[in-house]
């Protein structure tokens, strides 16, 4: 079976009359039907541009996808005209935008724009969009549906707004979910009840999730297979055993040595530096000014390539044997 999604050495700029920066540089990965996906890294990572390039959200007119390919069921979203985008946009793949305050209308009801978005995709009348939003309100799990779906965005706490985004995000049914830091500025508890939704929709409705977050605990608790970025580039991927249980690149490494642990009394490693402008195309290993392993092969693009290291384990680190040793 062909991957429902496909991202194929996609490069995206984003230029302005005062500068150039190279947001997204030659990456790809797969996301297969019932798959939940992580896209990780720091902030400025390239993972919400590489997300919203594939409902082409880029910003416009200063974000440009300038070479590969984005195959959602084998056909190349890149091809398709504005209509027919906004055809499958909310109907096929539905987005979780990363701030529910400013994604959500301020001066319409949440029914309103759950109503709005299913009269836009299928030919039900506005009593029965009510309907269908007040039960969309019920499976996600948000309290007395029939009162809240006539409430305000800011009538709703953070964790009733991204309920409510999650519900709009999933009206259609649709095959792909993109989830962009669908956790941020939750509480933990609220963050974990968020997740556990998202899994108990996806198994109900089989359909495959990509989800952008910085937070590897996210990812060890709700992904199958992780995508690392870094400068915009795909620095390694794997299962999400494989790579907590011997990551194959150094950036990943610092990472995973990031988080606090609690049982451990070792002091908390970070990793120095901060990233590169990407003002200019990447040469070499982006990650080699910042990194402890670098050496003069850093430097070539033809040691740096993305390659398969062990089966399924895919790096772009020269020196993934020592770094898997660590």
């Amino acid at each position: 079976m062909n991957p429902l999604l496909e991202v194929d050495q996609l490069e995206v700029v984003l230029e302005t009359k005062q500068k150039k920066v190279y947001a997204v540089n030659n990456v790809t990965f797969h996301v297969n039907h019932g798959e939940t996906v992580g896209l990780v890294g720091e902030s400025g990572s390239g993972k919400s541009v590489t997300c919203r390039s594939v409902l082409n959200l880029l910003p416009s007119p200063q974000g440009k996808v300038v070479k590969g390919a984005i195959r959602f069921e084998s056909q190349n979203l890149l091809d398709l005209s504005p209509k027919q985008m906004q055809r499958i946009r909310g109907k096929e793949i539905g987005m979780v935008m990363q701030d529910p305050m400013s994604s959500l209308d301020p001066v319409y009801r949440v029914g309103d724009q759950i109503v709005e978005t299913l009269q836009t995709h299928q030919k039900i009348s506005k009593r029965e969009a009510w309907e269908r939003a007040i039960e969309l309100l019920r499976i996600v799990g948000i309290p007395s549906p029939e009162m809240r779906v006539n409430e305000y965005p800011h009538q709703m706490s953070g964790g009733m707004r991204q309920r409510v985004m999650i519900a709009l995000a999933i009206s259609c049914n649709p095959k792909l979910l993109l989830a962009d830091e669908p956790t941020t500025a939750l509480d933990v508890t609220v963050q974990d009840q968020v997740l556990k939704l998202m899994k108990e929709i996806q198994n109900k409705w089989g359909m495959g999730i990509l989800i952008v977050t910085h937070n590897l605990g996210v990812v060890a608790e709700f992904c199958d297979r992780v995508v690392v970025l870094y400068a915009g580039k795909v620095m390694e991927t794997a299962t999400t055993a494989d790579l907590f249980r011997s990551p194959r690149h150094a950036y990943t490494l610092g990472l995973i040595h990031s988080v606090p642990r609690i049982e451990s009394e070792e002091k908390l490693e970070g990793i120095p530096g901060s990233l590169p402008m990407l003002k200019e195309p990447l040469q070499g290993c982006p990650f080699r000014e910042r990194c402890s392993f670098a050496t003069d092969e850093c430097s070539s693009n033809e040691h740096t390539l993305l390659r398969e290291v062990v089966p399924g384990h895919w790096s772009a680190c020269f020196h993934h044997e020592r770094v898997c040793r660590q």
